[in-house]
Formats: C-alpha cells, structure tokens, sequence
C-alpha cells in the first residue's frame, strides 16, 4: 500500500496507477522537458485504503466491490450518500506506513510544504470527459505528518462530492473503474506563474507573480501575450491587473487533531499566504523576457511532438543563484475535451439560472437592448447598464468584488451574478449554454444551442434540475406574521419602480435607502441630467423626478422612504454624455454633496420634485446626503433645503451618509449643524478606511467590512449617534452579506437596518435571534 511511483521513473505499464496528469508529466520529463521532481500515490493505494475502513454503512464498506448503485436523480439521496462518503474517509486514519514513505519520499525535496495533485485515469466514457476543472482541486500542506494526512483525505474525498458522482453519473463512468492516483511536488515561492494554451486560432500566455493559485482562484486578471504558433513571435500583449499574489507561508505548522479542518480553503490557508503587490510590482509585466522566450521555445517542441492543442501550466520557483522556468502540468488532446465543463468566480447574488450566453467582450460598447432572460457576460458593469440588466436573466463579469455595481444591481434586480471571473468573455462562447450558481459562484458549460441539440432537450433539463437541487435556491421566503416584532427597524434598499409590487408587501418598516441615480436611470431616455437642463428641458425632467418618487411614497406610505440624492462619479456613467469633468482613473471624482457646490442645479430639481410630493401629502419622505466630506457641505445643502421649504413639513428629516472616514471625528459637529440621523454606508466606509478600491475583485479577501477597523469605525458611529440624540441606520451591503455581525449591530444599539429585498427574511430572523438573546442575557442579569 505504500507504493510510490517517481515521475523520472514511470513506464507505460503504469498508466493506470499513476492516472494521466502525472503519465503525461513523466512522459515530457523523460523527454528532457524541465519539470519539476516529484512523486505518485498509486490509484491502488486509495482502493486499499477504502477496503480497509471500518464503516458501519454497507455501501461505503463494499464500494470497491459495487456499482455503487445510487440514484442521481434524487437530490435527497445524492447529498447524503455524498456526505457520508466524505465523511467516512475524513474521519479514517492513514495507515502509518504510508505516511511514512509520503515522508521519506518528500525529504528529498527538502521543502516545507507539498502540493497533493489529483491524477485520474478515467475509463470508456458515453462522451469525450477529459477536462475535469472544477470538480477536483488541488491541496497544498506543510511537510507535517498530520497535514499530510488531511490533505490526502481531502484529496481522495472529492472524488465523492455530490457533483462529482453526478458527473460520473453522466459520463456514463463506473466509479469502481476511475483510478485515482495523487502526484505529489514539492512546491516553492516563485517568481512567476502561469498558462499557455494553444489551439488552432493561436496562442495565449497568461502571468502573474507568486504562485498560480492568484489566477486558479480568479483573484487577478493576468498578463497576456498572444504570440504567433509558426513563428513565435509576440503579437500583443497586455498588462493585467495583478494586486496581490500567493507565496508560502514562512510559520511552523501546528495542528489541533480535536478541530481537523473540513474544507480544502482551511488546509490551504494553513500553508499559502497572499500578500498584496507594491503598486510599482503591479504596474510591471510579471514574466522576464529571458523566461518568455524559452516558454515559447518549449510550447513550439512540444507543438511538434504532440500537436497544435494543449495546455501546459509553468512556474519559475525563487531559486539562487539563477531560477529555471518548470512546467507542471501538461494537457494533450489525447485527454478529450468536456463539454460539460465548471467555471468558478465569486458569487454576489444568489440563485440559479440556465439560460444562453450573451457575451459583449467589449464593455464601453454597451448595446441598445439584449434578449429577455439571457445570461450576461462582460467585462464589467456600469450603473448605466440598469435598463439592460432588467432584461437579463443572469450576470457575469471579468472584474468586480461583492460590492461592486454588477452585483449591487444584480442583488436589487433579483437575479444571480457572478463577478471576478478571469478571462470570461474568451472562455464562454456566445450562445454557449449555461447553468450559473451565484451562491457558490460556479458557471456549468452546458454545450452550445444548436439545432440538432433540441433531441437532447429533456436530457438537459434533467441535468440542470440535478445541478439545482445540489445548492437549493436562496430563495425570498415571507416572514412569519406570528412572529414577535422587533424593536430594530428593518428597512429595504430599493432603486426599482417595478419592484415596488413585490417589495411594499414584506413585512418591513419603509425604504432605507432609495438609490437616486439607479432609480433616474430610468427617466432619463439614456442622457445624463444635465444634458436635459442645457437643453431646457427642466420642467419635463422635474415632472418624471416627481412621478417616480411619488410612487414609492404612495406605496409605501405612512412608512418612511429616505432618499439619498444623486451621488455619481464621472467614469460610471460612459454611455450618458458625462460632460462633468473627472478624472475617469479615480474612484472618488468630484461626487456627493462637493459636486452639489459645483453645480447646484441638478441638486434643486431634486429638491424641488421632493417638495412636490410632499405637497402632494405625502409626509414619508425624507432626505439622505451622499459622501458629505465637510461641515461647509452639510451647511451649504442645509441651505438649499430650506429654501425649497422642506423643512417646513414637521416630519421631514434631513439625514447625512456616514461613509466618508471624516464623519468619525466630526459627527457631534453635524449634529449641531442640523443633521437629524446618519445612515453607515458600509460599502464607501470600507474602502476609504481599508484603501481598497470596492470594484476590484482582486482584492475580495482584503475588502471585509468585518476588518476590525471597519467594525470599530461601526460601533464608534452607532455610540456618538446615540449619545447625540440622533437615529442611526446602516445601508451598505454588510448585514445582508455576513449576517453574522448583525447581533453585534443590535447589541450596540443600532437603529434600523437596510438591506435588499431578498435579505429581508434572513436579516428579520437574525435581528430576532439577536433581541432575544440580549433580553435573556439581561434576565439572567437580573435573576443573580
């Protein structure tokens, strides 16, 4: 059972058992290619080890002597034969000898840290299979014996994922067939890292510091050289956007075997570490020119001996004195190609969809109209895209984090998004179908739309509502009625007129956050205001201004809409004439109530539509000031609201946003200035305090509104708000995103919260929990 194949040494008799990822390695090393040593756990040694477990459930017990008669078309069934497999190899102890030889074999490499390679070689399948990408990851572990065994059984484990046996399942592969073989590498910081792929229409390179984990996990948009298959020559290239990198982690290791970590992301962490790039780093391209060249030599020999189509992974480790560029993964066409291939970027609004790909790979040419319910693929989202969006049935982009303006619309639209999926627009075709996750932030390629497709509708179907019923939808599920009320305030972010059917009937106590400029989108025939008012078109654009806020206050009234005035940067609104100038790079432009100063005008036609709806008689209506950097401002716009006679409503309140970090220090200042509440806007707060540009995907680990200086920034606001006498509510998108903090919202006395229409259910049962949980803490209190 502790029989280790070594890539220098493997023969064509061991195909099986050290499955086609490490024979094909093998079969380029002994050819004189450079790559990397390492070694193999034989497929063999997982069947033993599988033979060997003590399990009280039958099935596990007999696997490798069943057909592991399971029912895929029950969801139910699926996940739980799922699970417990899992569970039944996690909890199992690797036999000691083969720890040791893992060991001794891995001293060799005199390295801290090793990475655990899946390898199968898969049988006779009813379609052509080869690319698993998505269903089998890599694991990388420190050179530990407890580690070791961790990573190997997560390794081994994700052969039995509930998408997995589906996969098998479909490909009409026995699982007692699949040999399942483990290449172990020893794995190094390195210079660089990345892919070639070529094919018949040419060849791209893709690069990015560090270790390649940044472009696997869809956390950088990398370098690109498209370089010339006959000739080698470089055609073009482009400089990526690469702010952080992947190295290892220079700590001794340490393990608790009470709390074994149950996700591969928690074993990685234990060894990679990502560390963001000096901007002079980020400006430079990432692969050596020395390097590029013998990177094009080695593709054009291996183009010569096995063909026009392959993919080949590489890395140059830090070496002294000089470091030699390492392939580390070589795929051929003899491997197939799948069509039923997995995708992963970072979801940002949840639910499922399959529908057609509608690819725009150039985003600054935004088409008039797209068709109803397709799926959307650009490389980023404008706020000028909303009428667009209305008619997609999904989104995915190229760049973007959770707060970024793809997935803040997608949220409030109520369709899945998936954002920060490299090199998208080149991997889905136009037309392609999809099956999108925006829980998980998975795309399933579901082959193209044709004609002679349509035999194979009912198949498709089946497969997409197995896929489905793997991740059940998050669906918007009514409160229950007979539930006690909260003392928090729960409110809603809405922008949408045509959601107002839809949201006026969940049990929320008014509109926290009525976004201006997506609702205007909608009014303004695709011109910026401003135009309108060059043109001396005021009173048709006060008169739209006033008929759309008229129908949130009628809907909603008596309860409470607040509306935060327009507060739009210059670069995200391209397609409306912009004439306002700003520097399209910043990620601040001349925005909120400073641009008010600017130009007032635009500033007065909204207050002008706000005083005639109250004069309407609607008294809900209230106004939020966006990004306020100075009192002048708070004072200036003050100003402008008394003399459109706002504030002679007795229930008109004049709020302020808390996003800009000034807010911190000045607040007491405000409030004696006239501001009646302040509303958190998470998303700005972050960023500014952070210095993390929110629409940069890349840095989606690094932008976490639970950073402790955000959640002490937080705390701080709600305590000054209450010792000033004012309400405080919180809008940006953290409560709905990590509901975990909104017990310590409630806690230090938050006001209301404001979230989308499809958080409303989970962020009232959470508001709940919390409320309780503080009311019995302060019984018990009372009872000592």
């Amino acid at each position: 059972m502790d029989k280790l194949y070594w890539l220098e040494k493997i023969k064509l008799q061991d195909r099986a058992e050290v499955g086609d990822k490490a024979f094909y390695l093998s079969k380029i090393m002994q050819r004189g290619y450079p790559v990397l040593s390492g070694f193999v756990i034989a497929a063999s040694v997982l069947r033993k080890f599988l033979e060997n477990l003590n399990s009280s459930e039958a099935l596990v017990a007999d696997l490798p002597h069943s057909s592991l008669h399971l029912d895929v078309n029950n969801w139910r069934q699926l996940r739980q034969v799922a699970s417990g497999l899992r569970q039944e190899i996690i909890n199992a102890t690797v036999p000691p000898q083969l720890l040791n030889a893992i060991l001794k074999a891995a001293r060799q490499f005199e390295t801290e840290c090793l990475i655990f390679r899946p390898s199968l070689m898969l049988p006779n399948a009813k379609q052509s299979i080869g690319s698993i990408s998505g269903l089998l990851e890599s694991q990388v572990c420190f050179c530990e014996p407890e580690a070791i065994a961790i990573a190997l059984k997560q390794t081994w484990s994700q052969l039995f994922r509930a998408r997995s046996l589906l996969y098998w399942q479909q490909a009409g592969i026995d699982l007692q067939q699949i040999n399942f073989a483990i290449l172990a590498q020893p794995i190094q910081n390195a210079i660089a890292s990345g892919l070639l792929v070529a094919n018949s229409s040419g060849w791209e390179i893709q690069a990015t510091w560090g270790l390649g984990m940044a472009i696997t996990y869809g956390e950088v948009l990398p370098d690109s050289y498209y370089i010339h298959p006959e000739t080698g020559a470089v055609l073009e290239q482009q400089l990526g956007n690469k702010m952080l990198a992947y190295r290892i982690e220079n700590t001794n290791y340490r393990v608790d075997l009470q709390h074994v970590p149950s996700s591969v992301e928690t074993v990685e962490r234990s060894c990679l570490q990502t560390y963001l790039l000096e901007e002079i780093q980020q400006k430079q391209y990432a692969l050596p020119e020395e390097y590029l060249q013998q990177l094009i030599k080695l593709a054009k020999q291996i183009a010569r001996e096995f063909g026009k189509n392959f993919t080949l992974e590489w890395t140059i480790p830090e070496q002294e004195p000089s470091s030699t560029l390492y392939l580390t993964q070589v795929i051929t066409p003899q491997l197939g190609i799948s069509n039923f291939h997995f995708l992963k970027g970072l979801g940002t609004a949840a639910g499922r969809v399959t529908a057609t790909a509608y690819v725009i790979a150039n985003s600054q040419q935004k088409p008039a109209q797209i068709p109803k319910g397709v799926i959307l693929v650009t490389p980023v989202i404008t706020p000028d895209w909303l009428p667009i969006l209305q008619q997609a049935g999904g989104i995915i982009t190229e760049q973007g984090g959770l707060t970024s303006h793809a997935a803040i619309l997608a949220r409030e639209l109520g369709i899945p998004a998936i954002v920060n999926l490299a090199n998208a627009t080149n991997l889905i075709q136009h037309g392609e179908q999809l099956l999108i996750d925006g829980d998980r932030g998975e795309v399933y390629r579901l082959g193209m739309s044709t004609a002679e497709d349509s035999a194979n509708t009912q198949q498709e179907n089946q497969t997409r509502k197995q896929l489905e019923l793997i991740s059940p939808r998050h669906l918007i599920h009514p409160i229950n009625l007979d539930q006690p009320m909260t003392a928090t305030q729960l409110l809603v972010n809405l922008s949408q007129p045509s959601l107002i059917e839809q949201v006026q009937s969940l049990p929320v106590d008014g509109v926290g956050l009525l976004r201006s400029e997506l609702m205007s989108l909608n009014i303004l025939d695709g011109q910026h205001p401003q135009t309108w008012l060059n043109q001396g078109h005021q009173a048709q654009l006060l008169e739209r201004w006033c008929e759309t806020i008229m129908q949130f206050a009628r809907a909603f009234a008596p309860r409470p809409i607040f509306y935060r005035s327009l507060d739009w940067r210059s670069h995200e609104l391209p397609s409306l004439g912009d004439n306002l100038q700003s520097s399209p790079a910043s990620i601040l432009g001349e925005r909120g109530t400073f641009s008010y100063l600017a130009n007032p005008a635009l500033f007065e036609i909204e207050l002008t539509a706000l005083a005639t709806v109250q004069k309407a008689g609607y008294t809900n209506i209230h106004l939020i000031l966006p990004f306020v950097r100075t009192l002048e401002e708070f004072r200036f716009c003050r100003q402008k609201v008394e003399q459109a006679n706002l504030t002679q409503v007795p229930q008109f309140q004049l709020w302020i946003m808390a996003e800009v970090p000034s807010v911190l220090f000045l607040l007491p200042e405000y409030i004696k200035a006239g501001v009646q509440g302040i509303s958190i806007g998470t998303n700005d707060l972050t960023q500014l305090l952070l210095g993390v540009d929110r629409e940069q995907g890349q840095l989606a680990k690094t932008f976490d509104e639970r950073h402790p200086a955000v959640m002490g920034a937080i705390a701080q606001l709600i305590h000054m708000a209450t010792e000033g006498g004012i309400p405080c509510s919180i809008c940006g998108q953290a409560p709905a995103l990590y509901p975990e903090i909104l017990e310590r919202l409630v806690e230090w006395g938050i006001s209301s919260i404001s979230v989308e229409p499809e958080a409303v259910s989970r962020t009232y049962q959470a508001i709940a929990r919390a409320e309780k949980r503080l009311l019995l803490e302060a019984a018990r209190r009372q009872m000592q």
